[in-house]
């Protein structure tokens, strides 16, 4: 017989998912404050050097996907931002490994920081432009969410090589999920149970 496995002890516990939704959640704000530090300071095609020649701030509006890539098709990036957005939270939730976790966090803070800039900036609803500004020589411009968006794919690829699973690990709480089974009582015996023997004369 086993024991019921208290609330606190389950796999569903939300503990696990606090380091990586803060990791998330400050990708996500450090994207928008970025953002809208460069919309309030700079105006479009503008060009600020930061580490010259290695580093500038270099203000374009993007409507393809990450790195200017398909610009023609900001919608169809929207949806499938939304898609996948949704995906990762259903995994999210379903997840347990703990690397999988702080990656599917930090993606998703990418994800919904260029998503914000879809739905929320110009042109409209659904088709803004994403704002990128970050600039280093031989490359595309890009963004914070950008940064985010593809360093998660990159340990993710590692991660699928490397063949973790993503319920590879439980909470820490978990090594008291089953109680030990309920040993037996040991029967009382008593007299009546003894054989008896009586001697004849």
């Amino acid at each position: 017989m086993t024991a019921s496995v208290p609330a606190s002890t389950a796999p569903t516990s939300p503990r696990r998912f606090i380091l990586p939704a803060i990791l998330g959640l400050l990708g996500y704000i450090l994207d928008q404050v970025t953002k809208f530090w460069v919309l309030s300071n700079m105006h479009e095609g503008e060009t600020i050097p930061v580490l010259p020649p290695v580093l500038s701030w270099h203000f374009v509006r993007n409507p393809g996907a990450a790195f200017s890539m398909g610009t023609e098709y900001t919608w169809v990036f929207t949806i499938i931002m939304v898609v996948v957005a949704a995906y990762v939270i259903y995994k999210f939730r379903t997840t347990t490994s703990k690397i999988w976790l702080i990656v599917m966090g930090t993606l998703l803070g990418g994800i919904l920081g260029n998503l914000t800039d879809r739905l929320f900036q110009e042109p409209g609803f659904g088709l803004g432009h994403v704002i990128d500004f970050i600039a280093v020589p031989n490359f595309a411009v890009f963004n914070v969410a950008d940064s985010l968006i593809v360093c998660s794919m990159i340990v993710i690829c590692i991660l699928l090589i490397k063949g973790v699973p993503l319920n590879d690990e439980v909470d820490d709480d978990l090594d008291q999920v089953q109680a030990p089974e309920d040993q037996p009582e040991p029967s009382a015996v008593t007299d009546a149970d003894e054989p008896t023997s009586k001697n004849h004369e």
